[in-house]
C-alpha cells in the first residue's frame, strides 16, 4: 500500500475491496504460506522421518506440494475462469484427501506427530481454502459461469493469459521463495530418507551375510 493510499484511508476515503484482497493474496497469504511449510519440514526432521515413516511419507509430501503448486502457478499466469476454478477446486479436494493419507501414514509408523505439528497442519490445510474462497469472491462472475457450465463464454474452458500480467520481479521473487522454502528443504528430506533406506538395506545384507557365515562354521 502506498503512502497516498494510506493517507486516503486516514481521511476516510473508500478503498477498493477487490484491490485490497488481491494485494492480500499476492503479498500476504501466498508468501505467508512458506512459514508453516518450513515449520512442518522442521518437525519432520526433528522426529527423524528418515528412520520412521521414511521415503513413503516424504513422497506424499512431494505430491502435496505438486497439488498446491500447479493451481498456484496457473493462477499467477492465467485469467480466472471456469476451467481454472475447476482445477483449483479439484486440487483443493485432492490435497485434503492426500493430507489425510499423510497423517495416517505418519501415525501408523513409529514417527510421533506432536501437537505442534498437528497445529501446523491446520494452517497448511486451511490456507488453500482461504485463498480459494477469496479468489472466488473476487471473481463471482466466473463462479456463476462455472455453475452454468460455461455456457455463452467462449473462453470458459481454455487457459487465457492474464490481461494484466504480474510483474517479472514479483514472479521471480515467488519463484526464488518456492525454491528456497519448498524445493530445497523437501528435496533434502527426500534425499535424506532415500539415503537412510539404502543404509538400512546395506546393514540388513551385512547381517544376513554374517548369519550365513556363523551357520556355515
Amino acid at each position: 500500500m502506498s503512502q497516498d493510499q494510506a493517507a486516503d484511508i486516514a481521511r476516510g476515503a473508500t478503498v477498493d475491496v477487490g484491490d485490497a484482497t488481491t494485494r492480500f493474496l499476492l503479498y500476504g497469504l501466498l508468501p505467508g504460506w512458506f512459514v508453516p511449510g518450513l515449520a512442518d519440514w522442521a518437525m519432520h526432521r526433528r522426529t527423524r522421518i528418515e528412520d520412521t515413516a521414511g521415503t513413503r511419507e516424504s513422497l506424499i509430501h512431494s505430491l502435496m506440494m505438486a497439488e498446491v503448486g500447479l493451481p498456484i502457478a496457473l493462477t499467477l499466469r492465467y485469467e480466472v475462469n471456469p476451467l481454472l476454478l475447476s482445477v483449483q477446486l479439484g486440487a483443493a479436494a485432492v490435497h485434503e484427501a492426500t493430507a489425510l493419507w499423510d497423517v495416517r501414514t505418519a501415525v501408523h509408523s513409529d514417527r510421533e506427530v506432536k501437537p505442534v505439528e498437528q497445529h501446523i497442519h491446520s494452517f497448511l490445510e486451511s490456507l488453500p481454502f482461504g485463498g480459494l474462497a477469496s479468489l472466488m469472491c473476487l471473481h463471482a462472475d466466473q463462479v456463476r459461469s462455472l455453475l452454468r457450465g460455461g455456457r455463452g463464454d467462449p473462453d470458459a474452458w481454455r487457459l487465457v493469459p492474464r490481461r494484466r500480467p504480474l510483474s517479472p520481479g514479483y514472479l521471480a521473487g515467488i519463484g526464488l521463495a518456492i525454491g528456497a522454502c519448498v524445493l530445497l528443504p523437501y528435496g533434502e528430506e527426500l534425499v535424506r530418507c532415500r539415503r537412510a533406506a539404502r543404509a538400512r538395506k546395506r546393514r540388513a545384507r551385512a547381517h544376513r551375510a554374517t548369519l550365513r557365515k556363523v551357520k556355515g562354521s
